[in-house]
């Protein structure tokens, strides 16, 4: 195993009694961040790990897929912290423009002011006011959660560095003709007034209508179909197919709008369905993207006749109601009129919400900025493809592909007065210039700058390299770019990710942003459903560290994160890694208390039991299996892997085998406290990344040395002794099936037998006293009488139970469960038997009872071999 070598105090101070996770793991954070084990130092020779952080919105609190992510970077970055290298997690946090402004709002409001009362210059005030007294309270719940990340580093995305570097590349993207300005349809929040791109609209069926409105008249009739009534008073044309026979004579002709006295042109296009509804769709260019580009191709007209609220702005009767109002009355005067062909309510479909407030989206035709994503996305999507980034799980390539792949240029411009606003001027002649951070904005009469500001997308897809202090070609740039790794979620893949390779790549060269992207699920509830206030299954992850201390929480959430896929928790799997984290203490405090130590070499294995040997040799092999899932993000196999080592492995059998030795004293014990040493210090090393908190007490109390932060990794010695583990499962065997017979017999667990041991021939002899003192099982004295006898791994274990237990009682009890167990089978074969039955009874029905029927078979087993095991009355 590797060797520490932090310096050992004199005095190593004993454990309490318990372990109060509350009263230690406040302390020893502090200590940590005060000492600096966190920081990382770019002028340092050792090899590079740099992980930055998913920055959380400065409006937001740690909830538990913070936990969950913030748990497995944790893990990764400490444990490369361990391995020597300069390892670099970077905080920070993101200023969610759309967020932080409806926050600071709602205070105005509570004042009964708006932010024009303010204006801007003094509502952005407000609102840099607010972030310092309330914004940001992520960061002190992240140090509850034990976040090793380089506090002095900390980043905000409005930041005066950071703000640069917006400025700059969206000056560079501007002169490379990447950026542009547009009128197109965006989706558009009629509640945050401001548009949204496409993955920030969440789509959800909803309850709505499909009304069928006759346009024209005799001849000239179409009927077409909208859930959108309202929208009918923008519309500048029909579209049908070109090869439909039914339309062809009108294409080319116009009809009569009902409602509003005009008259428009049928057209033909390629991109009407003839075979979905009446083969006719209206058009309507300024509400709806497909309609846009119709429009675009035909020359026509775009009528926009909702305002920024989603109130009706066209002249008549409909002008100042709400689009929902106005549907409802436009319905009622077209069947007013006969208008109105058919009607179906509810009528289920898909409708997309904004994802911060859940207003229904109005797509809108609005003069925007874009990013022509074409060539940027192609990089992003080779760079994958070439192997320059790998994306764990692999299967998930195809969903970042199917998006690069596709991707439509990006709306960039928001219309709110928080964020980065555009670095654009327009002049009194019209003149548009672009300035960068460098450059000093036009002055003089009529030159005014653009009101909006960018996507809070755009700063954080610059994160991996602006954070380094990019623009500037700093030291730490030169050190942590690339990003080793990025940890995200693959909700946000499309959101973030794809936004960051884009970026990346132009910026820095043509070097991607991370080598690899390790992507996780989504945290769930114990029932696999998603977690949500409005469901009233939400957690608070505070409130289970506080019951059951931080190391719990990380455990129960390592311990379910395979990659790529869900993680569902409840609170008694917190429990259950509560006891984990219990069982380490306490059997930690025993093996002290017994002589484990660290001191010294580590006896040659000649000196060693086969109890010894055997654990040495699965220490290592678990050292090699843990990196092993390391390297491939496997958290929730390396935390199972853990779990059943200590526990299992260590604390239930090591632990107990050697006790016989420790009681006994001399040389021999001597060697097994120093194995025993050994496989803590190794086993808490390796749980360290994971359970950070319990590990540093434990690990400080065994060695003395300073922090298992800063110690070796362990590595593999390569140790195998494949003769002492079969020796070893040769008594688990005896220990399992001797205890079983015991349960079978309903014997207590601390009730002592007697009983005779013949280990003939066998490698138990050695061991007979451990399996003595793990069975309690006494020697077998005057007057014993075998009345079972168990052959098992080549011994044979014979019991004197006479006098433990009722033997009539038994048999009467175990005659019971037997009659019962056959009236179940007799049952099960009775339907089993019926074709009739088979025949109507659906597949789950036959196959729940054929379990049934081989539950019974073996129950009946189990209990006819108990009772030919009970002695005869």
């Amino acid at each position: 195993m590797t060797e520490n070598t932090q310096q050992q105090p004199a005095a190593t101070p004993e454990l309490p009694t318990q372990y109060a996770p509350a009263e230690v793991e406040g302390k020893l954070y502090e200590r940590w961040v005060e000492r600096g084990y966190f920081e990382a130092d770019e002028k340092s020779d050792k090899p590079p790990y740099t992980i930055v952080i998913p920055p959380p919105n400065v409006t937001g609190s740690l909830h538990l897929g913070h936990a969950f992510e913030h748990t497995l970077i944790d893990a990764l970055t400490r444990r490369k912290r361990m391995q020597g290298y300069e390892t670099l997690w970077q905080p920070g946090m993101d200023h969610a423009g759309i967020a932080t402004q409806n926050v600071v709002e709602r205070e105005l409001a509570k004042e009964g002011k708006s932010r024009h009362d303010l204006g801007r210059e003094a509502f952005v005030e407000r609102v840099w006011q607010w972030k310092a007294e309330s914004g940001g309270q992520i960061s002190g719940q992240m140090k509850r959660l034990g976040d090793g990340v380089a506090w002095s580093r900390e980043r905000f995305t409005m930041d005066e560095g950071l703000s640069q570097a917006v400025q700059t590349i969206f000056k560079k993207l501007y002169d490379d003709e990447l950026i542009y300005r547009a009128e197109r349809i965006i989706n558009w929040c009629p509640r945050c007034l401001t548009a949204i791109s496409d993955i920030e609209v969440e789509y959800q069926d909803d309850d709505g209508e499909l009304v069928s409105i006759r346009y024209g008249s005799g001849d000239t009739e179409i009927v077409v179909a909208t859930t959108r009534a309202e929208t009918m008073l923008g519309d500048t044309a029909v579209a049908v197919h070109p090869d439909d026979e039914r339309y062809k004579h009108l294409v080319g002709t116009e009809i009569e709008l009902p409602l509003t006295g005009r008259r428009i042109p049928v057209v033909a296009d390629e991109h009407v369905d003839p075979e979905f509804g009446t083969g006719a769709v209206k058009v309507t260019p300024a509400h709806d993207p497909n309609d846009f580009e119709i429009g675009q191709r035909h020359n026509l007209p775009n009528l926009a006749i909702m305002d920024e609220r989603a109130v009706i702005t066209a002249h008549g009767p409909f002008q100042g109601l709400d689009r929902l109002e106005a549907r409802s009355a436009i319905v009622g005067a077209l069947r007013a009129e006969g208008r109105i062909v058919a009607e179906k309510r509810p009528y289920v479909h898909s409708v997309g919400h904004c994802s911060r407030c859940k207003t229904t989206i109005e797509p809108r035709l609005s003069m925007q900025w874009w990013v022509k994503v074409g060539p940027l996305a192609k990089a992003a999507g080779d760079a994958v493809r070439d192997g320059r980034v790998k994306i764990h799980p692999q299967e998930m390539e195809k969903r970042y592909f199917d998006w690069v792949d596709n991707l439509h240029d990006w709306c960039i411009s928001r219309q709110l007065w928080w964020g980065h606003r555009i670095p654009v001027w327009y002049g009194p002649n019209g003149e548009i210039v672009c300035v960068g951070p460098d450059e000093q904005p036009p002055t003089g009469e009529g030159w005014r700058q653009d009101t909006d500001v960018l996507d809070t997308w755009f700063s954080s897809g610059l994160w991996p390299f602006s954070t380094l202090g990019w623009p500037e070609r700093t030291d730490s740039l030169a050190k942590f770019y690339p990003n080793s790794v990025l940890v995200t979620g693959y909700d946000i893949l499309f959101f973030w990710v794809a936004r960051m390779m884009m970026f990346g790549l132009y910026a820095m060269d043509g070097t991607p942003p991370f080598h690899t992207i390790a992507l996780h699920g989504m945290v769930r509830d114990q029932f696999g459903k998603k977690m949500s206030k409005s469901f009233g299954n939400a957690v608070n992850p505070l409130d289970w560290m506080d019951e059951y201390g931080s190391d719990a929480v990380r455990f129960t959430l390592a311990n379910g994160a395979n990659p790529g896929v869900d993680v569902p928790i409840g609170e008694d799997w917190v429990k259950a890694s509560r006891n984990f984290a219990n069982k380490i203490w306490n059997a930690t405090r025993f093996a002290l208390m017994n002589g484990a130590t660290v001191e010294g070499p580590l006896p040659d294995p000649s000196q060693m039991s086969a109890t010894d040997r055997w654990i040495l040799s699965r220490l290592n092999k678990t050292v090699a299996e843990v990196d092993a899932f390391y390297d491939d993000y496997q958290f929730a196999k390396l935390a199972d892997a853990l779990y059943h080592f200590a526990w299992d492995e260590v604390f239930d059998w090591y632990v107990e085998l050697s006790k016989t030795t420790f009681f006994a004293g001399g040389e021999q014990a001597k060697v097994s406290g120093r194995v025993l040493g050994e496989v803590l210090d190794v086993m808490l090393r390796l749980l360290h990344p994971i359970v950070p908190f319990v590990t540093e007490t434990l690990w400080t109390t065994l060695t003395g040395k300073e922090s298992v932060v800063i110690a070796d990794w362990p590595v593999d010695s390569d140790f195998r002794d494949e003769a002492a583990e079969k020796e070893i499962e040769l008594v688990q065997q005896v220990v399992t099936e001797v205890r079983r017979f015991r349960s079978d017999q309903g014997l207590q667990p601390g009730q002592k037998v007697p009983a005779r041991l013949d280990l003939t021939g066998t490698a138990l002899a050695p061991h007979e006293a451990a399996i003595r003192q793990l069975l309690r099982l006494q020697p077998e004295g005057e007057g014993f009488s075998a009345t079972a006898s168990l052959p098992v791994a080549g011994a044979t274990v014979a019991l004197d139970l006479s006098g433990t237990i009722d033997v009539a009682a038994e048999r009467k009890r175990l005659a019971k469960d037997l009659a019962a167990a056959e009236k179940e089978k007799a049952q099960a074969n009775g339907k089993l038997g019926n074709e009739a039955f088979l025949a109507k009874a659906p597949d789950n029905v036959v196959e729940k009872i054929r379990t049934r029927l081989a539950k019974a078979d073996e129950d009946i087993a189990r209990i006819q071999a108990q009772l030919e095991r009970l002695p005869q009355a």
